[in-house]
């Protein structure tokens, strides 16, 4: 008998959600009429002909192993019905069709050490790159940060106590892929890259390296007698865009490596267009294991933001209500001129939304 032929793969788009989803959400799919958030971690949304789904959040770490998707597993198999999702942050969600399953399903993941919330006008759970495990440019590493800052931060991440949902992000690197959030804690390069010019005609392109800068300083250099590379250090950003193609530009340092604290970032067009996040704070030290310095900040702006902001008022729109003179004032972080924005690349609104505008 001939084969089937093989399905061609679909290396575009995100994948089809229906194949893994709850069968009662599946069925109910586009008919929700009703939800609501009965306790922190849990939802309910409830069908036009009456039936119910109740998600359960729980907090997880990025970067898995075995032993610890067995357990989710498990527990998805015994408390609950079997079906799960990730959220963008990297929390698990179980879904029950029946609320008397809700409660034995929180237990039982609060026995195996993971915390039930993030939702609401809670702290969400910190998203993050890959930092020291599987990126290959990391100043830092990210998710031990984020370990670090939600061990910190735990109350407020099974607790719904803060003004609005406040998302936070780390960085191991200033490119960033963290993304906009309430609060970013990026790495800050302080000093231009080191060249190792015996390697870079061996290992870089130099044409593409030299087109990565942003900045326009890079250019091609004739050293020792070989091809190489050199940097006008007036016109360096310290970005650490040429270090990726070209690994001989080593730009981390143990020493002028720090981190900065960015606030008001947005991603979504809820109420108000998304926003870039801001510098409020610059050169606190890259502290591994705990970053005891960042979590500090980090805690201080949230302790201000908490006592201060109104009922769901996003920390960016707290911001552009008091003032960024009030922040600095209130958090008593201080403002030097490197938080002034003068990048002439920069426009003033990120003017990317669905708003209508005049």
């Amino acid at each position: 008998m001939a084969q089937a032929q093989p399905r061609s793969p679909v290396e575009h788009g995100a994948p089809d959600p229906m194949q893994y989803m709850h069968p009662l959400m599946k069925k109910n799919y586009g008919k929700w009429v009703y939800h609501g958030h009965p306790k922190p971690g849990v939802l309910m949304h409830r069908a036009a002909n009456g039936e119910e789904i109740w998600t359960v959040k729980a907090g997880t770490q990025r970067q898995m192993d075995h032993h610890t998707i067995r357990t989710l597993c498990d527990i998805g198999d015994r408390f609950a019905d079997g079906h799960v999702r990730f959220t963008t942050r990297s929390n698990i969600e179980f879904m029950v069709a029946e609320k008397k399953k809700v409660e034995p399903l929180i237990q039982a993941l609060n026995q195996a050490g993971f915390p039930v919330g993030g939702t609401a006008n809670s702290v969400s759970m910190i998203a993050h790159t890959q930092g020291w495990l599987h990126c290959d440019i990391p100043g830092t590493d990210a998710s031990g940060v984020v370990k670090a800052l939600m061990d910190e931060l735990y109350d407020e991440f099974v607790k719904c106590e803060m003004p609005s949902r406040v998302k936070l992000s780390t960085s191991c690197c200033e490119i960033n892929c963290g993304g906009q959030a309430d609060i970013a804690i990026i790495v800050q390069h302080t000093k231009p890259p080191k060249i190792n010019h015996d390697l870079v005609a061996n290992v870089c392109e130099r044409p593409a390296v030299v087109a990565r800068c942003p900045v326009a300083a890079i250019r091609p250099a004739l050293v020792n007698g070989k091809p190489s590379l050199e940097v006008d250090e007036k016109k360096c950003i310290c970005c650490g865009a040429c270090y990726p193609p070209c690994p001989p530009m080593q730009i981390n340092d143990p020493v002028h490596s720090k981190i900065a604290i960015w606030v008001g970032g947005k991603n979504s067009n809820a109420r108000i267009k998304p926003t870039f996040h801001k510098l409020v704070a610059s050169g606190l030290p890259n502290n591994a294991p705990r970053w005891p310095e960042v979590a500090e900040v980090v805690k201080n702006i949230l302790r201000v933001y908490k006592a201060d902001g109104r009922p769901w008022e996003r920390m960016s729109d707290w911001v552009e209500r008091i003032g960024w003179p009030a922040f600095f004032q209130k958090t008593g972080l201080p403002f030097t001129k490197y938080h002034i924005d003068d990048w002439r690349g920069s426009r003033y609104t990120l003017n990317t939304s669905a708003h209508i505008r005049f």
